[in-house]
């Protein structure tokens, strides 16, 4: 059955206005010094004299990212304005309200240098235009990237990933801020990777007419502030999303119902009072499922069910409503609960237990041979240099 509950990055993004501006280190702010903010004609949000008539209608001071960057991160399902802010945060809890004082002492100002970000290990990356928007926010100058993989793509050990060209006090200032985000999306990326592998083998080795592949999709389990990158990172490692928030869909949980006095008198307030809203309810017995499938819920929660009575589950259900699992579940068992037939895997680790991925910046030696292998290759203007973007063409 068709799921009520949108999992796309087109039905789930939020319009850039939506999310409210922190504007750290912008225009105003008391920090020093002052990376980004502020904007000019081909800036994503639209506001400069040359801005496209479809760019967003942002206000210039509240965003700094040039417009094919933004296009880019709003294609994947995210909010822009809010990346940048994220990495303007990043940044400035690195400097502190002051300078990067090794990069400042040992650098000279107008040096410049081109780094690779290489994967030491092997997995999924996810996060290189997040990265690329930490670069954006404090590159003083006009910075080189070429892009070598798309998020989402297998990597292995040693494999270039993205480099960069640009003033080495920036790009050496921006490389641990820009590195946290990247390894961590990275690692969410990788292990939701192992279990839709795992999930792929296990349907792929039943009867294929037997039922749907099961899919594995997170939980609201995420770090404060980045649950929109660490979401997108699961969809790049081939994962779904469930609710992004708490106004997104009704879960009706163990405490919902003690406090309801009960689990359908509890679905039927949630109806009652937002209809248009899907309900998801919890249940840890077999007992509980006929009485919520009777008042209509669009999808059940199988709590610490054991295989055996998940497909116990799938055939009581047959069909009238989605089946998830939660709890009890590893990549051990995955496979066993996916012979069910139940709908989804709910696994809370991919984002709040999952490893970083080893991903290090590399300085080149010399600057011979900066980017040009024939990749996808751009070049950025830094907030304080000239306004503008242009395309290289290998």
């Amino acid at each position: 059955m068709t799921s009520p509950f949108p999992d796309s990055p087109e039905e789930r993004r939020p319009l850039p206005v939506d999310v409210p501006l922190l504007q750290i280190g912008g225009p105003g702010s008391s920090a020093t010094p002052s990376y980004g903010g502020g904007c000019g004609d081909s800036c994503g949000c639209g506001g400069g004299a040359g801005s496209d008539a479809d760019a967003w209608d942002l206000d210039p001071l509240d965003c700094g990212l040039d417009a094919d960057l933004a296009r880019l991160l709003a294609d994947a399902g995210l909010d822009p304005v809010q990346v940048e802010d994220i990495a303007h945060l990043a940044v400035e809890e690195d400097l502190d309200h002051g300078v990067d004082v090794t990069t400042v002492a040992t650098i000279a100002e107008d040096a410049v240098s081109t780094g690779d970000f290489t994967a030491r290990e092997d997995g999924t990356v996810a996060g290189l235009h997040i990265a690329e928007a930490v670069l954006s926010v404090v590159c003083t100058d006009e910075f080189e990237v070429e892009r070598h993989v798309e998020d989402g793509e297998r990597v292995v050990a040693g494999q270039r990933l993205l480099t960069v060209r640009t003033r080495t006090r920036d790009l050496l200032t921006a490389e641990r801020s820009a590195l946290n985000l990247l390894c961590r999306l990275s690692g969410i990326a990788t292990l939701t990777r192992r279990w839709a592998d795992e999930l792929t083998r296990a349907a792929t080795a039943a009867d294929a007419g037997t039922h749907a592949e099961t899919r594995v999709r997170d939980t609201r389990k995420t770090t404060p502030g980045l649950r929109a990158l660490e979401k997108y990172a699961v969809r790049c490692g081939g994962g779904t999303n469930h609710r992004f928030s708490l106004s997104d869909a009704a879960l009706i949980k163990d405490n919902h119902v003690v406090a309801a006095g009960g689990v359908a008198e509890a679905f039927r307030l949630v109806r009652a009072e937002f209809p248009d809203v899907p309900i998801e309810v919890e249940v840890d017995r077999l007992d509980q499922i006929e009485p919520v499938l009777a008042e209509g819920a669009d999808l059940i929660l199988l709590d610490n069910f054991t295989p055996d009575e998940t497909a116990a589950a799938v055939v009581l259900v047959a069909g009238r409503a989605q089946l998830e699992s939660s709890g009890r579940l590893s990549l051990d068992n995955a496979a066993q609960y996916a012979a069910t037939g139940v709908d989804f895997l709910a696994v809370g680790a991919l984002t709040h237990s999952s490893p970083i991925l080893d991903i290090g910046l590399d300085l080149r030696d010399t600057d011979a041979g900066a980017a040009g292998t024939g990749e996808d290759h751009d070049v950025h203007e830094g907030p304080e240099g000239p306004e503008g973007r242009e395309e290289v063409d290998d």
